[in-house]
């Protein structure tokens, strides 16, 4: 993985989905390491799935990025997300919500998996009451070869915010980016398009 390499797929996705969408790198199976050539790319914004993770990253590339968690969000590693993070994408339970102090996305599981983590789209209304600082709404769709299987969630996810008045919807990766783009993501969650395989 080189600076240069990462420099143009980012250049190229940021040419596809326009300046209005935010491309959060995905670090999960980046290395500490590796994070400097991300920072010598260009990217700005980076989403971390683990909360120790994201200390380390953070401890060696504080002020190189923005820092989002977009990982399942335990409630004791609030604290730590909310010394270096500027947004949460996946805020899903009412334990997390009481000790967050940063903004967030909630969590919706709208394909209705059991190994997904988000909360079903009918509680959405009573768990917005509970934590005022929800900027929007984010979600995972089933992982697909066809990236149009993932547009009806993405639609739907968009009709739940409108509904309740967000704006942010962070929705798509690698697989699926450029759907919810048109479906209105204003936020996407790159891996493996950035770094290669």
């Amino acid at each position: 993985m080189s600076p240069d390499e990462v420099r143009a797929r980012y250049a190229r996705i940021q040419e596809e989905i326009g300046p209005q969408v935010t491309i959060v790198a995905a670090t999960k199976y980046v290395s500490v390491e590796d994070m400097a050539v991300l920072s010598e790319a260009g990217i700005e914004v980076v989403g971390e799935n683990r909360a120790q993770e994201l200390e380390a990253k953070h401890a060696a590339y504080g002020d190189a990025f923005h820092w989002h968690f977009i990982g399942h969000l335990q409630s004791r590693k609030a604290k730590a997300v909310n010394q270096i993070c500027e947004l949460v994408h996946s805020l899903d339970s009412e334990s997390a919500a009481k000790r967050l102090e940063v903004p967030a996305l909630v969590q919706v599981n709208l394909a209705g998996e059991a190994s997904k983590s988000g909360i079903a789209p009918e509680r959405l209304g009573e768990f917005l009451e509970l934590y005022p600082q929800v900027r929007g709404l984010s979600t995972m769709p089933p992982e697909t070869d066809d990236p149009e299987k993932s547009r009806p969630l993405f639609r739907k996810l968009r009709e739940l915010a409108e509904e309740h008045g967000l704006t942010e919807l962070s929705m798509g990766t690698s697989q699926d980016y450029k759907i919810a783009v048109e479906e209105g993501a204003t936020m996407v969650r790159i891996g493996r398009r950035l770094y290669g395989d």
